[in-house]
Order: C-alpha cells, then structure tokens, then sequence
C-alpha cells in the first residue's frame, strides 16, 4: 500500500488494517490460555472467577517470567527459569522470543545510532513532548483509547501509565538500545507485545483469528463477532478480570490493539515528537528526521506491525498520521474515555510543576502543540486562569523573538530550548526518575536512566549564562539531585 494513494484507498487499506493484528503473538497467547469457558452473561462475579481464574493465573504467571528478560545479545537463547511454570506455557513463550527478536534486514544502524543521539541531545524536551503531544495524541483514536482505559484505569493509575511508556521508550531510544547486544530494547518490545496479544485474547475471549472466521461465516448470524459484556465484573481491580467482562463488539470497532492503532501510537512516539519540534522552533536537520523515523519503524517491525504502515518522510507520516485522526476523529462513540484520559494526563502534570501560577503550563503547551481540535476531544479545552494563560503566551512570543534576533548572530541560540527544557525537568524528576524502579527496568538499565540524567544536566548547546539561568530554575548542578 502506498500512501502517496488517495484518501479514499488509504481509507479502504486502515479499514482492513483495524481487523488485522498479530498472528504470532496471538498463536503464543492463546497457546497459553486454552479455551475460555463460555458463561452466560449474567453470571455472578463469583461463577465467573471460579471458571476462568485458573487461566487468569497462567496469564499472570506467563507476564512475570517475560520480566527475566535480559539484554538484546540473550535473546536468541533465553530459557524460562521459573518452575512452576507449565512447561507448555514456557516452550510458548521461548519458541516466540527466539522467532521474533531479530531486526528487520533492513535496520540501518547508522540511522539508529544518530536517532540515538538525538534523543539524547534533546532528551528533557523530548520527555515534555510525550507528556504534551505524544501521550494526548494517543487518546484522540476512541477504541484505542477505551482499550488504554480497560488496561491501565488512567484515570486512577496515570502515573503508572506515564512510567510503563517511558519503560518502553527510554530501552529503545538509549544508545544501543535495539542493535547492540547490551542494549535492551527488543527485549521490552517483545514484552509489550504479548501484553498487546494478552489484551485482544483477554477482551475477545479467545484468539482474534477464531472471532474473524466466525464474522466470516455467513451462517453465523448478526452477533458474530460481538463478545457480551459481564457487568458482574465491572470495577474488578484484576486487569485480566476488568478485560474478559469489557464486551466488544469486533464488527463495528475492529480488533483490540489492532494494526492501525499500533502503528498510529508509534507515529506519535516518532512523527508528533519531530512536529513537536518544528512546532517549538527547534526543527531537527531533514537527515535527523528521517534517522528517527527509521528508528521507529525497526521498533515498529520488532512489534510486529505490517511495512505498509510505516512512513519514511514527514511528508508521509503526515498523511498517514492525519488520515488517521480525520477517521478516529469522525468514529461514533457511546461511552467516550477520551477526556477523562485528558484530564487525568494534565493533572498528574500539574501536581509535578512547584508554583500555582505555573501549573496550568502543560494544558497550554498541550494545546499549543496538539491544537484545539484534539484538545477539545480529550478534554483539554477547560478554562485556566487568565493569568496563566498570559503567562504562557508571553513566554511563547518572547522566545520567538528573541530566538528570531539571535540566531543573527548565533545560529545555535535559543531561548525556547531553555524554558523547554526546565518544563521537562520539572516533569521527568517528578514523574519519572524518582520512581525509576517502579519502571521495573533491568538494574544496568537503571543506572544508565540516571547517567541519562546526568548527562541532560548542561545543555551543551547553550552559553554558560543559559545554564547557570536554567540551574536557577531547576537545581544547580546534577538533576539526579
């Protein structure tokens, strides 16, 4: 598929791609499960338990031994360790790490290591940027939404949420991160996808496969494809127990986690972080952009999501990115997560910045990033004090200016980088680093999460007086404190 097509194809091909998914994480998943009893609807809590429970618990007992996964060299190898568990689950869960953790052919490691550097350059602010741009961007596609909602509650865990990306995305955007041995990307990767294939098999009560052959099916009916709810298991804090009772219905809204939200959500990780540069007045160079999106699409490819949905230029994750938006943007929803997904975003960001005056900050750089369509859908819109909003707007044009005049004479200047960067330090310190092991790393990935840190310390671009500025409004010397 190309994406140089028209709308109207582009639109027939992300149809197609909602009911896709990932065959051989669903075959591992479901390998694992077995087959769900079928219970009728208004089956108490407790019946429910009592028939699936032992199936939860090997869900459970799968997800704790991908967390003995070590660094990208020991996958080909890796060997479950754990006794007590089945040995049909743990040839499972070998047979798919040793399948699938190799790189594409055609990952270009020179393109990896200058996305590397990139990341590590601009760290504080790409963190900022997937506070405000990327993690909001994600909301705006409602059943990618309403599933984040099922498996993390965002609304009382967003925290949580925030670290479990950044746990996927510090692996993989750290030096080495998916092609040295040392590195620790893939691994994280894999993890993530079998979560996604644990997800779609927990919602559609089985593999993903069997609920397309039943849709096919012309005898089976208009409920083909239309999983019931169990009310009886609403508000369960299990994520396993909250998943089974969600109800989906797989006709109207595709496949859970499906190939076009997949690779929607990496767009935001990859293009939005490269929009949001531009958007700040920090453009990267046209040979970095493509370096970090070539970077993502061998993150993508590792995640098992199809090459034609990945985009090689701007120009074409551009199109793709926005004729996926115009598609969530317009998809009828009956019980829309979307705001207060938003809403608990902003608030946990608001709780990281120390003056009162400066809290409603990350709303407006959301906005000013996302725009006020996607903030009016995930229910960033809300009014803020006067005051704030002046703050920031002044703040904005006097890093134009000033960054406009200056760069006259000193090409590297800005200004816009320094009130960036603090914003970012404010929230990595507060929401991220200060909870590393709650991020459930490897301990060698820990430790170079805070030598990250340390390095992000002094901005190497800017003038000393930038940085003895920027110490006064973060913490002098080292951020790891």
């Amino acid at each position: 598929m190309s994406l140089s097509t028209g709308a109207h194809d582009l639109d027939t091909f992300l149809s197609r791609m909602q009911k896709e998914t990932d065959p051989p994480a669903d075959a591992t998943v479901a390998a694992i499960v077995g087959i769900w009893a079928v219970l009728p609807p208004d089956a108490s809590a407790q019946q429910l338990r009592d028939a699936h429970q032992p199936r939860w618990d090997r869900l459970k007992l799968a997800t704790a031994a991908l967390q003995q996964l070590g660094n990208n060299g020991a996958l080909a190898d890796w060997r479950v360790t754990d006794p007590a568990l089945d040995p049909d689950i743990a040839q499972a869960l070998e047979n798919f790490i040793h399948a699938q953790q190799a790189l594409p052919q055609w990952a270009d490691a020179e393109q990896l290591r200058r996305a590397e550097a990139m990341f590590m350059e601009h760290g504080p602010i790409s963190c900022l940027l997937l506070f405000c741009a990327s993690l909001p961007e994600c909301y705006v596609l409602p059943d990618l939404a309403a599933v984040l909602h099922l498996a993390g509650q965002l609304e009382q865990h967003t925290e949580y949420r925030i670290r479990s990306t950044a746990a996927l995305i510090f692996p993989i955007m750290m030096t080495g991160g998916l092609a040295d041995d040392a590195g620790t990307g893939r691994a994280q990767i894999l993890k993530v996808r079998l979560i996604h294939a644990t997800i779609r098999n927990l919602i559609l009560h089985g593999c993903p496969a069997d609920v397309l052959l039943d849709m096919a099916d012309a005898s089976a009916g208009p409920d083909a494809g239309v999983i019931p709810a169990h009310p009886a298991l609403q508000g369960e804090r299990s994520m396993q127990a909250a998943m089974f009772g969600a109800g989906w219905d797989a006709r109207h809204r595709g496949m859970p986690c499906n190939q076009q939200e997949l690779a929607y959500t990496l767009l935001t990780f990859s293009y939005v972080f490269l929009r949001g540069m531009r958007g700040l007045g920090l453009p990267c160079a046209p040979e970095e952009e493509r370096a970090f999106l070539h970077s993502w699409n061998v993150a993508a490819s590792v995640l098992g999501v199809r090459p034609e949905l990945m985009a090689h230029t701007m120009e074409e994750a551009a199109v793709l990115f926005g004729r996926m938006q115009t598609r969530g943007r317009h998809t009828a929803v009956l019980h829309d997560a979307r705001p207060a997904l938003g809403r608990a975003l902003m608030g946990a960001m608001e709780t990281s910045i120390p003056l009162a005056v400066f809290k409603p900050l990350p709303c407006w750089m959301t906005r000013f990033l996302c725009g006020q369509r996607t903030a009016a859908l995930i229910g960033v819109d809300r009014r803020t004090p006067v005051l704030s909003q002046v703050l920031f707007e002044a703040l904005t044009g006097f890093s134009r200016l000033v960054d406009t005049l200056a760069r006259v004479i000193w090409p590297r200047f800005s200004i816009s980088r320094l009130f960036t960067r603090v914003l970012g330090y404010h929230l990595i310190t507060r929401l991220l680093m200060d909870q590393t092991r709650s991020l459930r790393l490897p301990t060698g990935l820990c430790d170079q999460a805070h030598g990250m840190l340390t390095h992000w310390s002094r901005d190497v671009r800017a003038p000393r007086w930038i940085n003895v500025l920027e110490d006064w409004m973060t913490v002098r010397g080292d951020w790891r404190g």
